[in-house]
């Protein structure tokens, strides 16, 4: 069983309808979930070891990170059946997507850290971790997830070059 398929039988009818509807907005949140576990570790790991006095440093390394993972899920299992460009092509477009996701995602931690002043000495450790915690990693990654799941759908992964990848797909063992 697929972890789609497992999530869908756990799920109540009423919902499980919509979902499936939306199947491949599921399967985006899934990776979103993944690459938000990868996106968070990595920068925890900097921010409070060799990056600790860079905070936006470490979250960039991070989502550059995570966007790597999340390509790779992306292509490969929510976006399988569209897109069709060359994989150059389509991992460049991808790229370009992500690199203004990240501005998005990195507005809210700026502004936070360096316009609120939400930071040692003005406030206590536990204040700029819990404000770094919400702007960059919850505001921030919904704004920048938003961005990326429309980008991904009209640009990378379009649904009318899909033709090529469906017969593809559909060609391959399971």
């Amino acid at each position: 069983m697929t972890v789609v398929e497992t999530v869908l039988a756990r799920t109540p009818e009423p919902l499980r309808s919509v979902l499936i509807k939306h199947r491949e907005m599921l399967k985006f949140a899934i990776v979103g979930g993944t690459t938000f576990v990868v996106d968070n570790g990595v920068w925890y790991l900097l921010k409070l070891s060799v990056l600790e006095s860079k905070p936006t440093t470490a979250k960039a390394i991070a989502i550059i990170v995570a966007t790597i993972v999340s390509y790779v899920l992306n292509r490969e299992w929510s976006f399988r059946t569209r897109g069709g460009r060359e994989r150059t092509h389509e991992a460049a477009l991808f790229f370009v997507i992500s690199g203004v996701a990240v501005v998005v995602n990195l507005i809210p931690l700026y502004v936070s850290r360096y316009v609120l002043h939400l930071e040692e000495p003005f406030v206590s450790r536990f204040v700029q971790e819990l404000a770094d915690f919400a702007s960059g990693s919850i505001i921030g990654m919904l704004l920048a997830m938003v961005f990326r799941f429309w980008g991904f759908k009209k640009w990378v992964f379009p649904a009318e070059l899909g033709e090529r990848r469906r017969e593809q797909v559909t060609r391959l063992p399971r």
